[in-house]
Protein backbone atom coordinates (compact mmCIF):
# COMPACT_ATOMS: atom_id res chain seq x y z
CA UNK A 1 0.00 0.00 0.00
CA UNK A 2 2.53 2.37 1.18
CA UNK A 3 4.52 1.48 -2.37
CA UNK A 4 1.40 2.40 -4.50
CA UNK A 5 1.08 5.64 -2.52
CA UNK A 6 4.76 6.61 -3.36
CA UNK A 7 4.19 5.80 -7.24
CA UNK A 8 0.80 6.90 -6.97
CA UNK A 9 2.70 10.57 -5.52
CA UNK A 10 5.76 10.17 -7.95
CA UNK A 11 3.70 9.84 -11.13
CA UNK A 12 1.57 13.35 -10.08
CA UNK A 13 4.49 14.90 -9.63
CA UNK A 14 5.79 14.32 -12.69
CA UNK A 15 2.68 14.94 -14.44
CA UNK A 16 2.67 18.23 -12.48
CA UNK A 17 6.56 19.38 -13.80
CA UNK A 18 5.25 18.66 -17.09
CA UNK A 19 2.41 20.77 -17.04
CA UNK A 20 5.01 23.62 -15.85
CA UNK A 21 7.24 22.82 -18.58
CA UNK A 22 4.25 23.09 -20.89
CA UNK A 23 3.68 26.67 -19.86
CA UNK A 24 6.82 27.67 -19.22
CA UNK A 25 7.42 26.71 -23.12
CA UNK A 26 4.27 28.68 -24.40
CA UNK A 27 5.84 31.87 -22.44
CA UNK A 28 9.27 31.52 -23.44
CA UNK A 29 8.59 33.01 -26.98
CA UNK A 30 7.57 35.87 -24.73
CA UNK A 31 10.76 35.85 -22.65
CA UNK A 32 13.39 35.73 -25.48
CA UNK A 33 11.68 38.39 -27.21
CA UNK A 34 11.91 40.39 -23.86
CA UNK A 35 15.72 39.57 -23.85
CA UNK A 36 15.82 40.89 -26.74
CA UNK A 37 14.48 43.66 -26.28
CA UNK A 38 16.24 44.34 -22.92
CA UNK A 39 19.59 44.00 -25.24
CA UNK A 40 18.39 45.98 -28.16
CA UNK A 41 18.05 48.76 -25.67
CA UNK A 42 21.34 48.49 -24.39
CA UNK A 43 22.83 48.35 -27.76
CA UNK A 44 21.26 51.60 -28.23
CA UNK A 45 22.86 53.11 -25.11
CA UNK A 46 26.69 51.94 -25.54
CA UNK A 47 26.29 52.12 -29.51
CA UNK A 48 29.42 54.44 -30.99
CA UNK A 49 28.19 57.45 -32.64
CA UNK A 50 30.90 57.79 -34.97
CA UNK A 51 31.54 54.59 -36.50
CA UNK A 52 29.70 51.32 -38.36
CA UNK A 53 28.58 47.85 -36.57
CA UNK A 54 27.48 44.96 -37.26
CA UNK A 55 26.49 42.17 -34.27
CA UNK A 56 25.55 38.62 -34.35
CA UNK A 57 24.53 36.30 -31.24
CA UNK A 58 23.38 32.79 -31.25
CA UNK A 59 22.88 29.92 -29.07
CA UNK A 60 24.82 27.05 -29.97
CA UNK A 61 22.39 24.89 -28.41
CA UNK A 62 19.78 25.31 -30.94
CA UNK A 63 21.37 27.50 -33.61
CA UNK A 64 19.11 30.36 -32.58
CA UNK A 65 19.54 34.32 -32.73
CA UNK A 66 19.81 35.89 -29.92
CA UNK A 67 20.55 39.12 -31.29
CA UNK A 68 21.47 40.64 -35.12
CA UNK A 69 21.75 43.62 -36.19
CA UNK A 70 23.48 44.53 -39.95
CA UNK A 71 24.14 41.02 -39.54
CA UNK A 72 24.38 41.14 -43.76
CA UNK A 73 25.95 44.46 -44.58
CA UNK A 74 29.92 43.99 -45.58
CA UNK A 75 32.90 45.33 -43.24
CA UNK A 76 36.54 44.66 -42.97
CA UNK A 77 37.47 41.87 -41.13
CA UNK A 78 41.20 42.50 -40.22
CA UNK A 79 43.03 39.67 -38.48
CA UNK A 80 39.08 37.99 -37.68
CA UNK A 81 39.53 36.64 -41.57
CA UNK A 82 42.46 34.25 -40.64
CA UNK A 83 39.09 32.54 -38.83
CA UNK A 84 38.21 31.63 -42.72
CA UNK A 85 42.25 30.55 -43.23
CA UNK A 86 42.15 28.14 -40.38
CA UNK A 87 39.21 26.26 -41.24
CA UNK A 88 39.94 26.61 -44.88
CA UNK A 89 43.71 24.81 -44.33
CA UNK A 90 42.54 22.19 -41.76
CA UNK A 91 40.18 21.07 -44.26
CA UNK A 92 42.54 20.90 -47.62
CA UNK A 93 45.95 20.20 -46.02
CA UNK A 94 45.12 18.54 -43.47
CA UNK A 95 46.21 18.48 -39.98
CA UNK A 96 49.52 16.26 -41.24
CA UNK A 97 50.85 19.15 -43.77
CA UNK A 98 54.75 20.76 -42.39
CA UNK A 99 56.69 22.65 -44.66
CA UNK A 100 59.79 21.02 -45.57
CA UNK A 101 63.26 21.92 -46.55
CA UNK A 102 65.73 20.29 -48.41
CA UNK A 103 69.05 19.97 -49.48
CA UNK A 104 70.02 18.21 -52.27
CA UNK A 105 73.00 17.04 -54.91
CA UNK A 106 73.34 15.41 -58.11
CA UNK A 107 76.57 14.76 -57.78
CA UNK A 108 78.90 12.48 -55.98
CA UNK A 109 80.26 12.27 -52.59
CA UNK A 110 83.95 11.62 -51.82
CA UNK A 111 85.73 11.52 -49.22
CA UNK A 112 83.59 13.80 -47.30
CA UNK A 113 83.27 16.13 -50.70
CA UNK A 114 80.18 16.88 -52.57
CA UNK A 115 82.20 16.71 -55.68
CA UNK A 116 79.79 19.11 -57.97
CA UNK A 117 76.87 21.54 -56.55
CA UNK A 118 73.93 21.57 -53.76
CA UNK A 119 70.56 22.45 -54.31
CA UNK A 120 68.31 23.82 -51.27
CA UNK A 121 64.72 24.13 -52.24
CA UNK A 122 62.85 26.41 -49.65
CA UNK A 123 59.06 25.75 -48.75
CA UNK A 124 57.55 28.70 -47.55
CA UNK A 125 57.70 27.64 -43.96
CA UNK A 126 57.14 30.89 -42.38
CA UNK A 127 58.59 29.06 -38.84
CA UNK A 128 62.43 28.57 -40.82
CA UNK A 129 64.76 30.00 -38.47
CA UNK A 130 68.73 30.87 -39.03
CA UNK A 131 68.92 27.78 -36.06
CA UNK A 132 66.77 25.39 -38.70
CA UNK A 133 69.28 26.72 -41.25
CA UNK A 134 72.56 26.17 -39.54
CA UNK A 135 70.77 22.20 -38.26
CA UNK A 136 70.60 21.39 -42.14
CA UNK A 137 74.19 21.95 -42.81
CA UNK A 138 75.00 20.50 -38.93
CA UNK A 139 73.35 17.50 -40.45
CA UNK A 140 75.90 16.81 -43.24
CA UNK A 141 78.92 17.47 -40.62
CA UNK A 142 77.62 14.55 -39.09
CA UNK A 143 77.46 12.18 -42.22
CA UNK A 144 80.74 13.54 -42.90
CA UNK A 145 80.32 15.88 -45.50
CA UNK A 146 82.31 18.81 -45.15
CA UNK A 147 83.07 20.57 -48.99
CA UNK A 148 80.71 21.73 -51.48
CA UNK A 149 83.31 21.76 -54.48
CA UNK A 150 80.34 23.34 -56.88
CA UNK A 151 77.85 26.20 -56.10
CA UNK A 152 74.84 26.07 -53.52
CA UNK A 153 71.68 26.79 -55.47
CA UNK A 154 68.49 28.32 -53.53
CA UNK A 155 65.33 26.92 -55.27
CA UNK A 156 62.20 28.41 -54.39
CA UNK A 157 58.99 30.09 -57.06
CA UNK A 158 59.90 32.53 -59.63
CA UNK A 159 58.22 35.99 -60.08
CA UNK A 160 56.34 35.31 -56.31
CA UNK A 161 53.83 37.58 -55.40
CA UNK A 162 54.63 38.49 -51.62
CA UNK A 163 52.00 41.28 -50.65
CA UNK A 164 48.32 41.24 -51.45
CA UNK A 165 46.50 44.19 -53.23
CA UNK A 166 45.28 46.36 -50.60
CA UNK A 167 48.17 46.57 -48.15
CA UNK A 168 48.97 50.03 -46.88
CA UNK A 169 51.95 50.61 -48.75
CA UNK A 170 53.26 52.16 -45.30
CA UNK A 171 52.83 49.28 -43.36
CA UNK A 172 55.90 47.37 -46.13
CA UNK A 173 58.69 48.28 -44.09
CA UNK A 174 57.58 46.57 -40.86
CA UNK A 175 57.29 42.85 -39.83
CA UNK A 176 53.73 42.25 -39.50
CA UNK A 177 53.44 42.91 -43.33
CA UNK A 178 56.72 41.04 -44.19
CA UNK A 179 57.22 39.55 -47.63
CA UNK A 180 55.54 36.81 -47.98
CA UNK A 181 58.08 34.40 -50.13
CA UNK A 182 59.18 30.58 -50.78
CA UNK A 183 62.14 32.21 -49.44
CA UNK A 184 61.32 32.84 -45.12
CA UNK A 185 64.09 32.90 -42.29
CA UNK A 186 63.67 34.54 -39.38
CA UNK A 187 60.05 35.60 -40.66
CA UNK A 188 62.08 37.85 -43.00
CA UNK A 189 62.52 40.27 -40.34
CA UNK A 190 65.30 41.71 -38.76
CA UNK A 191 65.60 43.81 -35.52
CA UNK A 192 67.63 46.54 -34.48
CA UNK A 193 67.56 49.86 -32.41
CA UNK A 194 67.76 53.47 -32.60
CA UNK A 195 70.41 55.25 -30.37
CA UNK A 196 70.20 58.63 -29.40
CA UNK A 197 73.50 60.87 -30.09
CA UNK A 198 75.92 61.25 -27.60
CA UNK A 199 79.08 63.68 -26.96
CA UNK A 200 80.65 61.61 -29.56
CA UNK A 201 78.66 60.11 -31.76
CA UNK A 202 75.23 61.18 -33.80
CA UNK A 203 71.83 59.34 -33.58
CA UNK A 204 72.54 56.00 -35.07
CA UNK A 205 70.88 52.74 -36.07
CA UNK A 206 72.45 49.37 -34.88
CA UNK A 207 70.96 45.93 -35.74
CA UNK A 208 71.29 42.48 -34.12
CA UNK A 209 73.42 39.97 -35.29
CA UNK A 210 72.09 37.96 -38.02
CA UNK A 211 70.80 40.79 -39.86
CA UNK A 212 72.77 39.57 -42.99
CA UNK A 213 73.29 42.12 -45.47
CA UNK A 214 70.52 44.54 -44.05
CA UNK A 215 71.93 48.28 -43.56
CA UNK A 216 70.12 50.81 -42.49
CA UNK A 217 71.52 54.64 -43.05
CA UNK A 218 70.19 57.42 -41.46
CA UNK A 219 69.85 61.33 -40.71
CA UNK A 220 66.70 60.94 -38.53
CA UNK A 221 67.14 63.35 -35.03
CA UNK A 222 65.68 63.02 -31.51
CA UNK A 223 63.97 65.73 -30.49
CA UNK A 224 63.62 65.24 -26.48
CA UNK A 225 62.12 67.98 -25.68
CA UNK A 226 59.35 67.49 -28.01
CA UNK A 227 59.95 71.32 -29.77
CA UNK A 228 59.34 70.50 -33.01
CA UNK A 229 55.55 71.35 -34.37
CA UNK A 230 56.03 68.19 -36.66
CA UNK A 231 57.91 65.14 -35.58
CA UNK A 232 57.88 61.49 -36.73
CA UNK A 233 60.06 58.78 -38.46
CA UNK A 234 59.82 57.52 -41.80
CA UNK A 235 62.03 54.50 -43.06
CA UNK A 236 62.78 54.37 -46.75
CA UNK A 237 63.18 51.26 -49.09
CA UNK A 238 65.86 51.49 -50.97
CA UNK A 239 66.20 47.88 -52.35
CA UNK A 240 68.41 45.46 -52.08
CA UNK A 241 67.91 44.78 -48.36
CA UNK A 242 69.29 48.65 -47.69
CA UNK A 243 66.91 51.44 -45.63
CA UNK A 244 67.40 55.13 -45.09
CA UNK A 245 65.84 56.32 -41.28
CA UNK A 246 64.91 59.97 -41.71
CA UNK A 247 62.56 62.68 -39.59
CA UNK A 248 62.72 62.64 -35.96
CA UNK A 249 61.30 60.92 -33.00
CA UNK A 250 59.58 63.17 -30.14
CA UNK A 251 61.61 61.40 -27.26
CA UNK A 252 64.80 60.94 -25.88
CA UNK A 253 65.02 57.32 -25.35
CA UNK A 254 66.48 54.73 -28.03
CA UNK A 255 63.41 52.91 -29.38
CA UNK A 256 63.21 49.29 -30.84
CA UNK A 257 62.85 48.73 -34.85
CA UNK A 258 61.37 45.72 -36.34
CA UNK A 259 62.36 45.85 -40.19
CA UNK A 260 61.02 43.43 -43.09
CA UNK A 261 63.53 42.62 -45.60
CA UNK A 262 62.19 44.12 -48.76
CA UNK A 263 64.64 41.08 -50.87
CA UNK A 264 63.72 37.50 -49.34
CA UNK A 265 65.92 35.80 -51.78
CA UNK A 266 68.85 38.48 -51.02
CA UNK A 267 68.60 38.20 -47.43
CA UNK A 268 68.61 34.00 -47.86
CA UNK A 269 71.69 34.05 -49.92
CA UNK A 270 73.89 36.37 -47.07
CA UNK A 271 72.49 34.21 -44.49
CA UNK A 272 74.07 31.25 -46.22
CA UNK A 273 76.96 33.00 -47.41
CA UNK A 274 77.91 34.04 -43.87
CA UNK A 275 76.47 30.40 -42.34
CA UNK A 276 78.73 28.51 -44.66
CA UNK A 277 81.96 30.13 -43.50
CA UNK A 278 81.25 28.27 -40.39
CA UNK A 279 80.17 25.36 -41.18
CA UNK A 280 81.70 23.65 -44.31
CA UNK A 281 83.77 24.90 -47.02
CA UNK A 282 81.78 26.06 -50.19
CA UNK A 283 84.26 26.45 -53.08
CA UNK A 284 81.58 28.05 -55.37
CA UNK A 285 78.88 30.67 -54.24
CA UNK A 286 75.57 30.67 -53.22
CA UNK A 287 73.16 31.29 -56.61
CA UNK A 288 69.67 31.66 -57.33
CA UNK A 289 68.70 28.58 -59.32
CA UNK A 290 66.33 27.68 -61.80
CA UNK A 291 65.13 23.94 -60.96
CA UNK A 292 66.07 20.85 -59.36
CA UNK A 293 67.95 18.32 -61.35
CA UNK A 294 66.74 15.00 -62.59
CA UNK A 295 68.86 12.51 -60.55
CA UNK A 296 69.40 14.34 -57.89
CA UNK A 297 69.04 12.64 -54.48
CA UNK A 298 67.88 14.21 -51.08
CA UNK A 299 70.89 14.76 -48.34
CA UNK A 300 69.09 16.54 -45.68
CA UNK A 301 65.89 18.34 -44.58
CA UNK A 302 63.57 20.24 -42.05
CA UNK A 303 60.15 19.95 -41.44
CA UNK A 304 58.18 22.54 -39.85
CA UNK A 305 55.83 21.97 -36.77
CA UNK A 306 52.59 20.17 -37.97
CA UNK A 307 49.32 22.27 -39.05
CA UNK A 308 47.43 22.14 -35.34
CA UNK A 309 50.33 24.02 -34.07
CA UNK A 310 51.24 26.18 -36.96
CA UNK A 311 47.70 27.19 -36.53
CA UNK A 312 47.82 27.57 -32.91
CA UNK A 313 50.80 30.46 -33.35
CA UNK A 314 48.68 31.99 -36.01
CA UNK A 315 45.14 32.34 -34.17
CA UNK A 316 47.08 33.04 -30.27
CA UNK A 317 49.41 35.47 -31.81
CA UNK A 318 47.16 36.85 -35.07
CA UNK A 319 50.74 35.59 -37.30
CA UNK A 320 50.33 36.95 -40.50
CA UNK A 321 53.30 35.47 -42.27
CA UNK A 322 51.67 32.34 -40.70
CA UNK A 323 48.47 33.02 -42.60
CA UNK A 324 49.19 34.08 -45.81
CA UNK A 325 51.88 31.71 -46.23
CA UNK A 326 49.07 28.88 -45.76
CA UNK A 327 47.00 31.71 -47.71
CA UNK A 328 49.22 30.50 -51.13
CA UNK A 329 49.44 26.68 -50.33
CA UNK A 330 45.92 26.50 -50.54
CA UNK A 331 46.34 27.85 -53.73
CA UNK A 332 49.05 25.82 -54.45
CA UNK A 333 47.35 22.61 -53.07
CA UNK A 334 43.73 23.37 -54.50
CA UNK A 335 44.91 23.80 -58.25
CA UNK A 336 48.43 21.95 -58.10
CA UNK A 337 50.45 24.94 -59.40
CA UNK A 338 52.43 27.74 -58.08
CA UNK A 339 50.93 29.33 -55.05
CA UNK A 340 49.95 33.01 -54.79
CA UNK A 341 47.47 35.25 -53.45
CA UNK A 342 45.46 35.24 -56.13
CA UNK A 343 44.46 31.20 -56.42
CA UNK A 344 44.51 31.18 -53.06
CA UNK A 345 41.73 33.77 -52.65
CA UNK A 346 39.79 31.76 -55.19
CA UNK A 347 40.79 27.94 -53.59
CA UNK A 348 39.79 29.54 -50.30
CA UNK A 349 35.82 30.74 -51.81
CA UNK A 350 35.79 27.32 -52.97
CA UNK A 351 36.46 25.02 -50.12
CA UNK A 352 34.26 27.33 -47.92
CA UNK A 353 31.77 27.21 -49.79
CA UNK A 354 32.08 23.56 -50.39
CA UNK A 355 31.67 23.67 -46.69
CA UNK A 356 28.58 24.94 -46.68
CA UNK A 357 29.63 28.40 -45.64
CA UNK A 358 27.54 30.85 -47.91
CA UNK A 359 30.41 33.69 -49.38
CA UNK A 360 28.04 35.70 -51.54
CA UNK A 361 29.18 38.68 -51.92
CA UNK A 362 32.41 38.40 -49.93
CA UNK A 363 35.60 39.68 -50.85
CA UNK A 364 38.43 37.53 -50.19
CA UNK A 365 42.25 39.08 -51.06
CA UNK A 366 44.60 37.37 -48.21
CA UNK A 367 44.43 34.83 -45.40
CA UNK A 368 46.01 37.10 -43.17
CA UNK A 369 43.17 40.02 -43.19
CA UNK A 370 45.76 42.76 -43.82
CA UNK A 371 44.30 44.02 -47.05
CA UNK A 372 41.82 46.69 -46.70
CA UNK A 373 39.96 44.78 -50.09
CA UNK A 374 38.81 42.11 -47.73
CA UNK A 375 34.98 42.32 -47.27
CA UNK A 376 32.84 40.10 -45.09
CA UNK A 377 29.61 40.04 -43.33
CA UNK A 378 28.80 38.76 -39.49
CA UNK A 379 26.43 36.08 -40.86
CA UNK A 380 29.65 34.22 -42.86
CA UNK A 381 32.13 34.99 -39.54
CA UNK A 382 29.16 33.76 -37.73
CA UNK A 383 29.42 30.15 -39.93
CA UNK A 384 32.86 29.69 -40.16
CA UNK A 385 32.85 30.03 -36.14
CA UNK A 386 29.78 27.61 -36.41
CA UNK A 387 31.83 24.66 -38.40
CA UNK A 388 34.53 24.88 -35.54
CA UNK A 389 31.84 24.53 -32.99
CA UNK A 390 30.67 21.57 -34.56
CA UNK A 391 32.39 19.66 -36.92
CA UNK A 392 34.88 17.27 -34.92
CA UNK A 393 37.43 18.61 -38.21
CA UNK A 394 37.79 21.81 -37.03
CA UNK A 395 37.15 21.46 -33.53
CA UNK A 396 40.72 21.55 -31.90
CA UNK A 397 40.49 24.95 -33.41
CA UNK A 398 38.58 26.44 -30.19
CA UNK A 399 41.30 25.59 -28.02
CA UNK A 400 43.35 28.34 -30.60
CA UNK A 401 41.31 30.92 -29.93
CA UNK A 402 42.65 33.38 -27.36
CA UNK A 403 40.88 33.82 -23.61
CA UNK A 404 40.28 36.62 -22.36
CA UNK A 405 42.13 37.50 -19.59
CA UNK A 406 44.65 34.32 -20.14
CA UNK A 407 46.21 33.86 -23.62
CA UNK A 408 47.42 35.63 -26.88
CA UNK A 409 45.72 38.69 -28.17
CA UNK A 410 42.82 38.89 -25.07
CA UNK A 411 45.24 38.21 -22.25
CA UNK A 412 46.00 41.93 -21.58
CA UNK A 413 43.27 43.58 -23.28
CA UNK A 414 41.36 46.43 -21.81
CA UNK A 415 38.12 45.13 -20.51
CA UNK A 416 39.04 41.56 -20.82
CA UNK A 417 41.24 41.15 -18.19
CA UNK A 418 38.67 41.36 -15.35
CA UNK A 419 34.93 39.92 -14.82
CA UNK A 420 32.92 39.59 -16.28
CA UNK A 421 34.64 38.70 -19.51
CA UNK A 422 38.14 37.37 -18.23
CA UNK A 423 38.17 33.69 -19.18
CA UNK A 424 34.76 33.50 -20.00
CA UNK A 425 35.28 35.04 -23.92
CA UNK A 426 37.50 32.62 -26.76
CA UNK A 427 37.49 34.95 -29.77
CA UNK A 428 39.72 36.11 -32.61
CA UNK A 429 40.73 39.69 -32.51
CA UNK A 430 40.86 41.83 -35.84
CA UNK A 431 42.10 45.17 -35.43
CA UNK A 432 43.60 48.22 -37.62
CA UNK A 433 43.49 51.47 -37.61
CA UNK A 434 39.80 52.52 -38.17
CA UNK A 435 39.12 48.86 -37.20
CA UNK A 436 37.97 46.89 -34.12
CA UNK A 437 36.44 43.65 -34.63
CA UNK A 438 35.86 40.00 -32.20
CA UNK A 439 34.20 37.17 -33.41
CA UNK A 440 34.07 33.98 -30.95
CA UNK A 441 32.45 31.85 -28.48
CA UNK A 442 30.91 33.34 -24.75
CA UNK A 443 31.50 29.65 -22.38
CA UNK A 444 29.33 30.71 -19.49
CA UNK A 445 29.77 27.90 -16.70
CA UNK A 446 26.72 25.36 -17.07
CA UNK A 447 25.27 27.20 -19.94
CA UNK A 448 25.28 26.48 -23.20
CA UNK A 449 28.16 27.93 -25.93
CA UNK A 450 27.01 31.69 -27.15
CA UNK A 451 28.72 32.20 -30.49
CA UNK A 452 29.16 35.95 -31.27
CA UNK A 453 30.36 38.06 -34.31
CA UNK A 454 30.86 42.37 -33.66
CA UNK A 455 32.17 44.19 -35.83
CA UNK A 456 33.02 47.72 -35.74
CA UNK A 457 34.90 50.00 -39.35
CA UNK A 458 35.24 53.70 -39.34
CA UNK A 459 36.84 54.39 -35.75
CA UNK A 460 39.15 57.28 -35.41
CA UNK A 461 42.43 57.19 -34.76
CA UNK A 462 41.74 59.30 -31.44
CA UNK A 463 39.80 56.92 -29.97
CA UNK A 464 43.25 55.71 -28.81
CA UNK A 465 44.39 58.05 -26.91
CA UNK A 466 40.81 58.05 -24.52
CA UNK A 467 42.13 54.47 -22.83
CA UNK A 468 38.56 53.13 -22.33
CA UNK A 469 37.14 49.70 -23.03
CA UNK A 470 35.90 48.96 -26.67
CA UNK A 471 32.62 48.65 -27.67
CA UNK A 472 32.94 45.25 -28.35
CA UNK A 473 33.53 44.58 -24.60
CA UNK A 474 31.06 46.40 -23.56
CA UNK A 475 28.76 44.58 -25.98
CA UNK A 476 29.64 41.07 -24.66
CA UNK A 477 29.17 42.56 -21.00
CA UNK A 478 25.66 43.16 -22.09
CA UNK A 479 25.32 40.00 -23.50
CA UNK A 480 26.30 38.14 -20.94
CA UNK A 481 24.17 39.69 -18.16
CA UNK A 482 21.26 38.76 -20.75
CA UNK A 483 22.51 35.63 -20.95
CA UNK A 484 22.73 34.93 -17.33
CA UNK A 485 19.30 35.63 -16.47
CA UNK A 486 17.03 32.20 -16.04
CA UNK A 487 15.08 31.10 -18.96
CA UNK A 488 10.87 30.31 -17.76
CA UNK A 489 11.67 26.71 -19.03
CA UNK A 490 14.97 26.41 -17.73
CA UNK A 491 13.53 27.45 -13.97
CA UNK A 492 10.30 25.03 -14.10
CA UNK A 493 13.14 22.09 -15.30
CA UNK A 494 15.18 22.88 -12.38
CA UNK A 495 11.35 22.84 -9.95
CA UNK A 496 10.66 19.68 -11.35
CA UNK A 497 13.67 18.27 -10.55
CA UNK A 498 13.78 19.35 -6.93
CA UNK A 499 9.95 17.91 -6.92
CA UNK A 500 10.88 14.25 -8.07
CA UNK A 501 13.91 14.43 -5.59
CA UNK A 502 11.82 15.72 -2.73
Amino acid sequence: METLLKTTLYASLLLAASHNIARAEQIDAGAIETRTTSLSQAVSKISPRHSQIALLAMDMSNNQVIFSQQAETLFIPASTQKLLTAVSAMAQLGPDFRYVTELWTDAPIRKGHIAGSAYLRFSGDPTFTQADLKAIFASLVKQGINRIDGHLYLLGDKQEQMQAPGWVWDDLGICFAAPVSSYIINQNCVYGQFNPSTANKPSQVSLRTGSYGVKVSSDAVFDPKASREFCQLDLVRLGQNNYHLRGCYPGGEAIGLAIAVSDPFKFAQDNLTSLLKGEMSLAGKVKLGTSLPKKAKLIASHSSSPLPELLDTMLLKSDNLIADSLFKQLGKSYFNAQGSFTNGAVAMQRILTELGVDLSNANIVDGSGLSRYNLLNAQQLAAVLALIHKDSRFSSLMTSLPQAGISGTLRYRMGYNKPPLKQQIFAKTGSMQGVSNLAGFIRLPEHSDTLFVVLENGMSPELKHQHKPSFNAEFLKQLISVLQVPSPTTAALSTAAHSVQD
